[in-house]
């Protein structure tokens, strides 16, 4: 008898060590959080409310005729869906313009048979930022992007993905340089 009981005290204590560890497991993470986020990093909101986006300029030898409203509607779009900053025809607090300074195509990858096999789509676009409330954060870049393709395919068939992934590309490069801080 005093073997079963024994035997019952000391799965009461393990359950009981199991029981608190779990506890104090709960509590420790309970008074933990990480957080985690992109969107408007570096924007004091109380200084900071407006952004003017002016359209860009087609300035490159080989113009795509919707390259340049393309751009500006996917910079304009990165603003608004990720920053709570109201948009402006001009006059904002931040502004951004420049002007698209390069679209060429060039040949890449030569095959066996002297051919190009692949073909490169370069877009560049130069950019000044200017914040009207943090002046020392004001900037001009020239931004790049490229993809590949296959040779054997024309351009017309694959610019329109190709410039999306590129604009997307810069886009990102250029909110990121702005207001992300990255």
């Amino acid at each position: 008898m005093v073997l079963i009981y024994d035997i019952l005290n000391l799965i009461m204590i393990k359950k009981l060590k199991i029981s608190l560890g779990l506890c104090a497991v709960a509590l420790i993470l309970q008074g933990c959080a990480v957080t985690y986020g992109f969107k408007s990093g570096s924007i004091d909101y109380t200084k900071t409310k407006s952004i003017s986006i002016t359209d860009f300029p087609n300035n490159a030898d080989l113009v795509n005729p919707t390259l340049s409203q393309t751009f500006v509607e996917a910079l304009k779009d990165k603003y608004t869906r990720s920053t709570r900053l109201q948009l402006l025809s001009r006059g904002g607090d931040m502004h951004l313009e420049g002007e698209i300074v390069g679209y060429q195509i060039s040949s890449m990858a030569i095959s066996a048979d002297s051919y190009a096999s692949q073909t490169k789509l370069t877009l560049t676009i130069n950019v000044r930022f200017t914040n009207n409330k943090k002046p020392e954060d004001d900037f001009e870049t020239r931004y790049s992007a490229f993809q590949m393709f296959n040779s054997d395919r024309m351009l017309n068939d694959v610019e329109p993905e190709l410039v999306k992934t590129m604009v997307d590309e810069i886009v990102d490069k250029i909110f990121n340089d702005s207001v992300a801080k990255w």
